[in-house]
This record gives C-alpha cells, sequence and structure tokens, in this order.
C-alpha cells in the first residue's frame, strides 16, 4: 500500500512541477507578446467598427455599416445592377477598415476615412482622405473607388470614359478592386503601345492633327496609369461583404488573430524551447535522463508551448477585438489590459485537468479544485514574470524568474484559501503530509541554488584564474621595480576582458606621451 502510495505521490510531484514549468512559459509569453496581441485587436475592432458602423470607443457613428448596408433593398428586375452598387458601397468601408487595420499595425497615427462619415456625402471627387493624429485632413490625400467592369478591360474603358474625365483631369488617386488591378495595368500598357504606332503612322501621314488626338490619349492614359491604386479588397471581397458581412468580419479578424498566433507561437516555442533545454540539461548531468530523453523532452516541450501561445494569441486576440467595440465602457478598459490572454491561457492550461476528469483520473471536487487553483497561479505568473523582466533585465531570466514566483505565490495564496476552509476538518496526517512537501520544497531550492552556483564558478573560472595570474605579476613587479612586468600583467586583464592595449612597455608608452599628436583611449 506504501509503495503504491509513493508511487502515485512521484507522479503527482512531477506533474506539479511540469505544471509549474508550463505556467512559468505561459506567462513569460503572454507577458512578451502582451503588446503584440493588444495591437492586432486593436486591429480587429476596426472590422468590428465597420460591421456595426459604430466606433463605442470614439462615440462617432459611420454613415453605414455593412449590416445595414446588407439590408439595402434589391429590385428583382435588377438584382445584380443593385448588388454591385451595393457591393461598390461596401468595398468602401471594408476599405476603410483593412487600411486603418495595417496603420495600427505599424503604429501609424494617421488614418483612412470615408468622406460620407465626416460630413462629405456624395464629395464631388473623393471617396476617402486621410486624417492625422489630431482628425486634421491631410492635404492631397484624397481618392476615388471604383470597382466597375466584369473585367479587367470592361474596368479601364469605364475609367476612360467621359464619365470619369472630372477625375483624371483633377489627378485623383482611382482605387480599383486588388483582383483587377495588374490586369489593368497590362490593358493601359497595351493601349499606349498600340497608340504609339499610330501616332507614327499618322505622321508620317502628315496628319498632325490625328497625330496629337492620339498623343493626348496617350498622355491621359499615363495620366491613369500615374493615379491608378491596388485597392485592398477584391470584387469578390466586395460581393461578400455585401451579401455576408458577418462572415466577411470574422474572416478579417481570423486573419488578424491568426498572424499575432503565429507571432507568438515563434516567441513560445523560443521560451519554451530555452527553459525546457536548460532543465533537461541539469537532469541529464545528473544522470536522472540520457541526452536523448532530453532532446525529446525539449522537443515536445517546445512545440506545446508554440501551440499553447498559438492558441492563447488567437483567442485573445478576437476576444480584444470584440471587447474593444463592446456598449459597457467597462469592458472595453478590460480589451487593454492582459485579461483576456489570461483566460484564454486558462483554459488552454485547464485542458489537461478536464481531460484527466474525462477519463476518470480525478473526481469532479478535484478537478474543479485543481481548475481554480491553475487560474489564479496563471493570473499571477503573467504578472509577475513582466515584473520579473523589469527587474532582472536579462532576455528569458527576469521573466522566468517573475513567472516561477508568480506561480509559486498564486498557488501559495490559493492553497491557504483552500486549507482554511477545510481547517476544521484537516487531519493529523495531512498536516504530516504538507510539512513534508514543504521540507522537500526546501530541499528542492537548495539543489536549484547549489547547481546555479557550479555554473556560474564553472563559468568564471576561466576569469578568476586570470585576473588571480596577473595580479600576481604586477604585485612581484612592483616589489622588484619591474615597470614592463606591470604593464604586462595590467594588459592581460584587459586583454581578457575584451579591450585594447595602447602601449606594452614604458619605453612605448614614453614615446606615446611624447608624440605631439593627440590620442584616445
Amino acid at each position: 500500500g506504501r509503495r503504491m502510495q509513493k508511487k502515485k505521490k512521484s507522479k503527482e510531484d512531477k506533474s506539479t512541477k511540469k505544471l509549474k514549468i508550463d505556467t512559468a512559459i505561459s506567462g513569460i509569453t503572454n507577458a512578451g507578446m502582451a503588446e503584440d496581441i493588444l495591437l492586432h485587436g486593436a486591429a480587429g475592432k476596426e472590422h468590428m467598427v465597420a460591421y456595426e458602423g459604430f466606433d463605442h470607443e470614439t462615440g462617432t457613428a459611420l454613415k453605414r455599416g455593412l449590416k445595414d448596408i446588407s439590408k439595402s433593398k434589391v429590385n428583382p428586375q435588377y438584382k445584380e445592377q443593385n448588388l454591385k452598387q451595393q457591393a461598390g458601397f461596401s468595398a468602401e468601408v471594408k476599405e476603410t477598415a483593412r487600411e486603418n487595420a495595417d496603420r495600427i499595425l505599424k503604429k501609424d497615427a494617421t488614418r483612412k476615412v470615408r468622406t460620407d462619415d465626416i460630413g462629405r456625402v456624395n464629395d464631388p471627387l473623393y471617396d476617402h482622405v486621410e486624417v492625422d493624429a489630431n482628425g486634421n485632413i491631410i492635404p492631397g490625400s484624397g481618392s476615388q473607388m471604383k470597382f466597375v467592369g466584369k473585367n479587367p478591360k470592361e474596368c479601364l474603358d469605364k475609367l476612360m470614359s467621359g464619365k470619369y474625365k472630372k477625375y483624371r483631369d483633377a489627378n485623383v488617386a482611382m482605387e480599383v478592386p486588388s483582383d483587377f488591378y495588374d490586369g489593368v495595368c497590362r490593358e493601359i500598357d497595351k493601349n499606349v503601345a498600340d497608340l504609339n504606332k499610330q501616332v507614327e503612322a499618322a505622321k508620317r501621314q502628315g496628319k498632325m492633327a490625328v497625330a496629337k488626338q492620339k498623343q493626348a490619349q496617350i498622355d491621359d492614359l499615363k495620366r491613369t496609369r500615374q493615379n491608378l491604386r491596388k485597392s485592398r479588397v477584391s470584387q469578390a471581397d466586395a460581393m461578400e461583404a455585401r451579401k455576408n458581412p458577418r462572415l466577411s468580419t470574422a474572416k478579417d479578424i481570423h486573419r488578424l488573430s491568426h498572424d499575432a498566433g503565429v507571432n507568438a507561437a515563434k516567441y513560445g516555442a523560443g521560451i519554451g524551447g530555452t527553459i525546457s533545454g536548460l532543465k533537461n540539461m541539469i537532469e541529464v548531468v545528473r544522470g536522472n535522463k540520457s541526452p536523448l530523453e532530453g532532446l525529446k523532452d525539449t522537443a515536445l516541450t517546445t512545440g506545446k508551448a508554440a501551440g499553447s501561445a498559438y492558441v492563447t494569441a488567437y483567442g485573445s486576440t478576437a476576444a480584444i477585438a470584440a471587447m474593444r467595440n463592446a456598449s459597457q465602457s467597462f469592458v472595453r478598459t478590460l480589451s487593454r489590459t492582459n485579461l483576456p490572454a489570461q483566460v484564454v491561457s486558462t483554459a488552454v492550461t485547464s485542458a489537461d485537468t478536464i481531460w484527466q476528469w474525462m477519463n476518470g483520473r480525478i473526481t469532479g471536487a478535484e478537478c474543479l479544485q485543481e481548475m481554480g487553483k491553475n487560474g489564479f497561479a496563471i493570473s499571477s505568473s503573467a504578472a509577475y514574470a513582466t515584473a520579473g523582466q523589469l527587474l532582472i533585465p536579462i532576455p528569458v531570466v527576469g521573466g522566468l524568474v517573475g513567472g516561477m514566483v508568480g506561480y509559486s505565490l498564486a498557488s501559495a495564496c490559493y492553497g491557504a484559501l483552500m486549507a482554511a476552509l477545510k481547517e476544521a476538518k484537516l487531519a493529523r496526517e495531512e498536516r504530516i503530509r504538507i510539512e513534508r512537501e514543504c521540507e522537500e520544497a526546501i530541499a528542492d531550492i537548495r539543489q536549484y541554488r547549489q547547481e546555479i552556483n557550479e555554473i556560474a564558478d564553472r563559468h568564471l573560472a576561466e576569469y578568476r584564474n586570470t585576473f588571480d595570474a596577473a595580479f600576481s605579476d604586477m604585485k612581484i613587479s612592483m616589489g622588484i621595480g619591474d615597470i614592463d612586468g606591470f604593464m604586462a600583467g595590467a594588459n592581460t586583464i584587459t586583454r581578457k576582458l575584451g579591450g585594447e592595449t595602447k602601449f606594452d612597455s614604458f619605453e612605448e608608452f614614453d614615446r606615446l606621451m611624447n608624440d605631439p599628436e593627440p590620442f584616445k583611449f
């Protein structure tokens, strides 16, 4: 019976230590990627504004959001025409959201706005203008969106028609569907090449008026080419935003969440691999694991850390995107904190606990208790990881120390709360077990401290030996009046620390001092 209990306890100890490492990695990753996640969440919020048609943070309303545009009436007799026109409006809103989301990620304070949304409804020249951080319109930033034609050739034909002459004459930047842009550019180059041949032919025939007319068309095409812009929206994107704005919005937030997840996965893999590598190196040195086992465990932990970081960052970004445009100010305030990441982290970390309960390995009460402990520990781990990195500005080390301290303190506090509730029923055996575990924890701490000291001693031994020998030589040289010997000892220390020496003997020093040229150390 005792052997079974001892075996069970050993498994529990390993599980607890593993959880501490996983939680520390999670805390460090959340702290390290907090800004990136918040930025991607803020970018996602732009798509929520585009969908809802209202920015709850600034209290400003759009002329029409994607949801309202999707409710526009359609005449059955002109269904295709109506949908295409309405999709053009959706494209303007979608273009604004995507452009501003990208600027947020680049930390660019300027924004792109629809003229309709700033009171310039049906502006004669511009669909969009850009504003600075103070909301002032940036001169020369106006642009017009033209989602016209069924293909690039038809699109160019319409752009060059008399209907759009006012835009060409005013040198207005014209944005065309992203899937049309390259094709329109090719059509322009082809038309210019054909017209050049016609100009040469007209000149040879002496038809100067015709040549002048063709040259004017060439100049018009070239000016259009120069003012052509590639939209961030395709024809299919625009139509999807018109017909299914919820799906369109979800796709954009998914892309941002995925990008944040990939960034976090890379970061998490680096942190997880470093921590696990150090941990397994110690285990290999102790003889508790073979090198192959250590490598396998490191690879497994690294992969798990990357996956966990991806899920956490993805979920946090999506949550922040929605929370940032919530109607309740309290929810919007929470979206600017690390709370969303902590909630997702808790869910990810608790997945293993839930799996154990589903497989009958732990009871329902134990499952709830462990989940509560995990959630509390993760919150503190993330906070302490940030604090630790600030107090110990060494990459990974500060975060690791802080994360571990946060986890340990949180676990201790949670354990104290649980103990207070059960104090009346706590048996003598339970108290003995807790005391024994505390003693083992202290022993572990002492062991790790000893190992760290040994590592430091080995690392610094080379420098210590060099310094001792150099100081000894300097002392002897001073005793016998050997100036050159004293300099050689001092120069040995300088070179060991990566410095450069200016002289190696008193003669060189004297020559340097008498040199009229100034010198710098």
